[in-house]
């Protein structure tokens, strides 16, 4: 389908170039649903990149591009089943989400994530799939997680990894801060810093020059640079679902939960 209009995303082509736009209240959590939605989305992908120049990913959310994961959703899953079927649970929805991420990692036209404000977590390892960020000057990119007992769990690590290196990953793992864009910029995750709300518009005019060139060039010159860690995305699945059924990690997302702030998940 050349377009699509869900619950949680839509998607249309606008001037050769494919636009998925997120806007799930409040910062588009990445529910069961979300999921449903970006895996109609993979396998439309084929057949809309063979009309189209580049892919931009980007969210009609005020509070920013994405906040990550639904960890209500998450909370909700452990106490209603046993801990065997809500791990089975949770290595399904990896499993799933990885293949999404994959998909879109592996486009064969350029991608890029136009992000504004709250981009973690999970929203975080979305922007990671796509070959640029453009980010406006008030977003801000952290991995939270191991403020709940796990690790980022959607590819985020062997991403980060292949494009920046392992010190960034420790740095933004292991303390949980965020970067701002001057930050992002400055160790090569950011390409290009927009003004508040102009992160789509710059996006727009990078895909329009992405354009100019040959589309089988392109997608030689993209496998070649960003080889997908397979091996390595595995090996956090693994991660994530053996510390998963840790009682820490039950207690991290209830006071989560039961956290009344209108963004629970900020810093």
């Amino acid at each position: 389908m050349s377009d699509f209009k869900g619950e949680t995303l839509s998607w249309q082509i606008v001037n050769g170039a494919i636009e998925l736009a997120l806007h799930r209240e409040v910062c588009n959590e990445i529910s069961s649903l979300t999921l449903t939605e970006l895996e109609k989305f993979a396998v439309a992908l084929p057949k809309l990149a063979s009309s189209a120049h580049a892919l931009i990913i980007y969210s009609k959310q005020q509070a920013g591009f994405c906040a990550g994961a639904d960890l209500r959703e998450l909370f909700e899953r452990g106490q209603k089943m046993d801990k065997s079927a809500a791990l089975q649970g949770v290595r399904e929805f990896l499993e799933r989400i990885h293949a999404v991420m994959n998909a879109i990692d592996a486009a064969s036209i350029p991608t890029i994530a136009a992000v504004h404000g709250v981009t973690f977590g999970g929203g975080f390892e979305l922007a990671l799939v796509c070959d640029m960020i453009v980010a406006d000057r008030m977003a801000r990119f952290c991995f939270p997680e191991l403020r709940l007992g796990l690790i980022p769990g959607f590819g985020g690590i062997p991403r980060l990894k292949r494009d920046l290196g392992n010190a960034v990953v420790r740095d933004l793992l292991l303390t949980g801060r965020s970067f701002n864009v001057t930050k992002a910029q400055q160790i090569g995750l950011v390409s290009q810093i927009a003004a508040e709300g102009e992160a789509l518009r710059v996006a727009r005019g990078t895909a329009s020059q992405m354009g100019k060139f040959d589309r089988t060039t392109s997608a030689a010159a993209k496998a070649f640079v960003k080889p997908i860690p397979y091996d390595e995305l595995k090996r956090e699945i693994d991660i994530f679902c053996d510390l998963y059924s840790r009682p820490a990690v039950e207690e991290g997302l209830r006071k989560f939960v039961q956290n009344e702030g209108p963004q629970p998940y900020l810093p």
